[in-house]
């Protein structure tokens, strides 16, 4: 397998090249959440989509957790891959899946053991409790999936190869819609249809990716000898990886926080927190894409001692995030009904949903900001200033404002939505003034 060399050709076509297959990997990915909901709206009650809605944000906590640590794999690969060091690269493939692995069985426990009870915190509303822990259960058993499908699409980015990843989740997306219609659409199994839908496809993803490997004689064998953990790659893909998964987490906490307020507008309240949850992963495809590939292409550059050619890459791709990020936000502003009736056909959730859409929907540009310029910044392993960073926002930002707000408007929809586009501004002013400092600083 000839993997992509980052460091070489011209900027802009290099990065559109590896980032490209990124987003229509993310935009795929994005569609496992969003096709249920569509499918729950579709055959099934408000309470139902309620029940998705809630438990999407607790199953984001553990795929927030997984995504954060297997950037820090893409990262340190990309490094070595940088530097031509292939032993290097093989033992940290081998150490990221042994790492994975024992992760996930963890996660899984916590997650079995602590549902219920996450769940009451988030002041999930009665008439969809049950529902919501039936799907964060079955979700639950799927850990292990997501955890290796997302390592080994993570070492595949940091060797260059960005195109396999999106082939592998674009099988695992098919069969998840298939298996979504047939379970809840024909068999009538409700929530525990899209949740086993879920699991069954991640599997199926994670099952293919290895054989193909495997057939392809990938640089890292699969035997058992190879799985061993090297100490030494362990503690860096801890010191790189573990400030990006805390950062992940710390905002995803805010944002359940967030979710726990909006709960408390009742069920509509709920329903409509989960669309726009939808619409945010969407709308930030382009930022998220662009942000996971600039650390890529960061680390090989930096590793190649071309630095020029990673700050070139980040105001391209801060470009075309902003502008993608921008179409998102104008159908927000002209017509969030039509927006959130591709989800629920409910008027009540429509109509409610309204003002949240109208004010949450700067975060679409605020955001596109943050991530573009955090995912530069992992890429050169300044993984702390982002974790502390967004730790911040996430903790001293947006908490005490979700709290002001509640306590000053109620749990008043259109005045929550406020929230997330006024702390994703600061978060953008003082990472963009850090980033010129530092590139001043190294000229």
């Amino acid at each position: 397998m000839k993997a992509l060399d980052l460091s070489e050709g011209p900027v802009a076509p290099t990065l559109f090249r590896f980032a490209i297959p990124f987003l229509l990997s993310n935009i795929l990915q994005s569609l496992y959440g969003a096709v249920d909901l569509f499918v729950v709206g579709r055959f099934c009650s408000a309470e139902s989509v309620a029940a998705v809605s809630t438990g999407t944000q607790v199953t984001q906590i553990v795929t927030s957790l997984i995504t954060g640590l297997t950037l820090g794999s893409t990262i340190i690969i990309g490094g070595f891959m940088g530097e031509k060091d292939y032993g290097k690269v093989r033992r940290t493939i081998g150490t990221t899946l042994s790492v994975f692995t024992a992760a996930a069985i963890v996660i899984t426990i916590l997650l079995l053991a602590l549902n219920p009870a996450l769940l009451r915190l988030l002041k999930t509303p009665e008439e969809s409790f049950s529902l919501t822990l039936e799907y964060v259960t079955i979700c639950a058993w799927g850990t292990l999936f997501i955890c290796l499908y997302n390592a080994i699409s993570a070492i595949l980015r940091g060797y260059g190869d960005s195109t396999r990843p999106m082939v592998f989740i674009a099988i695992a997306c098919a069969l998840n819609i298939a298996l979504d219609f047939l379970f809840t659409g024909y068999l009538g199994m409700g929530v525990a249809g899209v949740a086993l839908a879920t699991v069954i496809s991640q599997a199926a993803s994670m099952a293919i990716s290895i054989i193909y490997l495997k057939k392809k004689k990938f640089i890292f064998d699969f035997r058992l000898p190879s799985f061993r953990p090297d100490p030494s790659i362990v503690r860096k893909l801890g010191s790189v990886g573990l400030p990006i998964s805390f950062q992940e987490l710390a905002v995803r906490i805010s944002f359940l926080y967030l979710t726990m307020m909006m709960n408390a507008a009742g069920l509509y309240g709920a329903a409509v927190v989960g669309v726009g949850a939808k619409y945010d992963v969407f709308a930030m495809l382009s930022a998220t894409s662009m942000a996971n590939a600039l650390a890529a292409i960061t680390a090989q550059n930096h590793g190649r001692g071309k630095p020029e050619r990673a700050r070139a890459s980040l105001w391209i791709a801060l470009s075309f995030a902003l502008g993608v990020s921008f179409l998102f936000w104008l159908w927000a502003q002209l017509s969030p009904e039509t927006m959130i009736g591709v989800f629920t056909s409910d008027p009540s959730v429509i109509q409610a949903g309204i003002p949240y859409f109208h004010t949450a929907s700067y975060d679409y540009m605020m955001t596109a900001l943050v991530f573009t310029l955090n995912g530069y910044l992992n890429g050169r392993q300044k993984t702390v200033w982002t974790m502390v960073s967004c730790t911040f926002g996430a903790l001293c930002l947006r908490i005490p404002m979700v709290f002001i707000f509640s306590r000053c408007f109620g749990p008043d929809l259109g005045h929550l939505g406020m929230i997330a586009p006024a702390v994703s501004g600061i978060m953008a002013l003082y990472t963009l003034i850090y980033v010129v400092a530092e590139g001043r600083k190294h000229r």
